[in-house]
């Protein structure tokens, strides 16, 4: 008898395990965005009994590489924290069948549900809950331009501005660069709308090379060429390999970095008290004064095995208790309005990060319609690596600019019918 009970107990056991469901959720952090997540993600479990999810962390050039190429597959996580809509939209899950109130997550994250109803996908689908709304800007390293006795540009300065005021900090203070911008398109659309690039033709379709994408292109080129940019930042890669310059920036030997808001919880936690640095808020061009939107935010695809857990897990995501513990942590901007209206309580903020978000908060309403339409694109992946496998050849000499823009050029417009 009691060899029948131990057998039951261990059947019992097995058809438990058997109806476990373990989701692999692929993250990549700015700062602590997944260790954070990997904790609130406890709290899920405790309430969905047999659903445990797994992090892995990963750095953001497998977003950008290794996932694309997994979910052409049917393989890859059942989750995954992505920055590019457009591109993965076809592999996503609408989980509004599984949410428990489609109408609360429309309500707070309209705009940014937006950039993922694309191609296919329903318009009123649900794929993707922004959990850090992110703009794109500048920041300064105050302590140089204290010791180098230079006034630093005032809000709404322009790029040449800056340019100028950086080097001469650098040459004071015998620091190795003045400027830096992430080797990304992305990076480079904001300059390149501010000095007058339309991008889209007549048709909605990008990449459009007109007299402003030429302009800043230009200068660009020029700025790596006589020592204004930090030039390994795009030189010291190839193809449409993303490539940052915080380091540099956190070591204190870059006077003015242009990245944006998803640097500031890693600015905070890793400078520390080693200096004074300041958000700049937004660089202008001659035409327009504008950043880039954008956000990371957690997406479920098609081929999982479980898709109503996945539901299930995207719903969490998007609760307003969950989203203001969570940004509360890695301070970052909210994506859900309710938040934006109420505020976030950050913890411990040092008064740099508070100034920070303050600043970057401030900057969003001014991004330009293009700005936020190239977000939207359903192929702006091809714009985004593209324009530093292109421009870097002109950077380093391998390539006339002209040349470069025109296989720029083409490139997208291969890439775009390809993928149609």
């Amino acid at each position: 008898m009691k060899k029948n009970i131990a057998i039951s107990a261990f059947a019992v056991l097995a058809a438990s395990a058997a109806h476990g469901q373990e989701l692999r959720f692929m993250c990549y952090q700015d700062g602590n965005e997944c260790d954070v997540w990997a904790e609130a993600f406890q709290t899920f479990e405790a309430e969905n009994p047999g659903i445990t999810v797994v992090v892995d962390v990963v750095p953001y050039q497998a977003i950008l590489e290794s996932l694309p190429v997994q979910l052409e597959v049917g393989e890859g996580p059942d989750l995954a924290r992505v920055t590019d809509y457009g591109g993965l939209a076809r592999f996503m899950l609408d989980v509004r069948p599984f949410v428990d109130d489609p109408d609360m997550i429309e309500a707070r994250y309209g705009q940014s549900l937006a950039w993922a109803r694309v191609g296919d996908n329903a318009p009123d689908g649900i794929y993707n809950i922004v959990d850090q709304l992110t703009a794109t800007g500048g920041f300064a390293n105050q302590t140089l331009f204290e010791q180098a006795g230079v006034e630093m540009p005032a809000p709404g300065a322009s790029w040449a501005e800056w340019a100028e005021a950086s080097v001469a900090v650098r040459d004071t203070t015998g620091v190795d660069f003045a400027m830096a911008l992430d080797r990304t398109g992305h990076r480079f659309a904001a300059p390149a709308i501010s000095f007058g690039a339309a991008l889209f033709d007549d048709t909605g379709e990008a990449l459009v090379i007109d007299d402003g994408f030429r302009a800043f292109a230009e200068q660009f080129v020029d700025w790596h060429e006589n020592g204004v940019m930090a030039r390994d930042v795009w030189a010291g890669a190839g193809g449409g390999t993303y490539q940052d310059a915080a380091a540099e920036f956190i070591n204190a030997n870059l006077v003015m970095y242009y990245s944006g808001s998803w640097q500031i919880g890693r600015f905070g936690r890793d400078i520390g008290d080693a200096f004074d640095w300041v958000a700049t808020g937004g660089v202008c061009g001659p035409e327009a004064c504008t950043g880039m939107p954008g956000g990371a935010g957690v997406v479920g695809f098609n081929h999982t095995e479980h898709p109503e857990a996945v539901g299930k897990l995207i719903g969490f995501v998007a609760r307003d208790d969950v989203q203001a513990q969570v940004l509360a942590q890695t301070r970052n901007l909210p994506a859900n309005a309710e938040l934006q209206a109420n505020g976030i309580d950050y913890q411990d903020v040092m008064p740099e990060v508070a100034a920070a978000l303050t600043v970057f908060a401030a900057s969003v309403p001014t991004f330009s319609d293009t700005a936020y339409a190239l977000q939207g694109y359903q192929f702006n992946r091809a714009v985004f690596t593209s324009i530093p496998a292109r421009l870097t050849q002109a950077i380093v000499g391998e390539l006339p600019l002209d040349d470069a823009l025109d296989r720029l050029h083409q490139d997208v417009a291969d890439a775009i019918a390809e993928a149609r």
